[in-house]
């Protein structure tokens, strides 16, 4: 069965940095277009970027230029670096299959504030 989980979140002031890890069981990233999503308090969540199995990396126009999706097949890792982040960048974390979602992890929290 899939497993996600997710670390990396925090506290952080804006125009800040943090790192996220996706660490997968259960299936071969590299085999997949995944994606890192995010849901604000009260909102739906969001793709915000996504890489192929050729490593194609697309991104919202929200966090475009400000983050990097990037994966580690041989860790079996996902990865999300966020730069110059903003107060509405504040959600929970998540990754995930582009299609054919099945479960999710827990995800992990970055909350943007002074």
């Amino acid at each position: 069965q899939e497993k996600f989980v997710e670390s990396g979140g925090g506290l952080v002031q804006p125009g800040g940095s943090l790192g996220l890890s996706c660490a997968a069981s259960g299936i071969y990233l590299s085999a997949y277009s995944m994606a890192w999503y995010r849901q604000a308090p009260g909102k739906q969540r969001e793709l915000v970027a996504s890489i192929t199995s050729a490593r194609t990396t697309n991104y919202a126009n929200s966090v475009k230029g400000r983050f990097t999706i990037s994966r580690d097949n041989g860790k079996n890792t996902l990865y999300l670096q966020m730069n110059s982040l903003q107060p509405d960048d504040t959600a929970v974390y998540y990754c995930n299959r582009v299609l054919g979602i099945v479960n999710w992890g827990g995800g992990t929290t970055v909350t943007v504030s002074s």
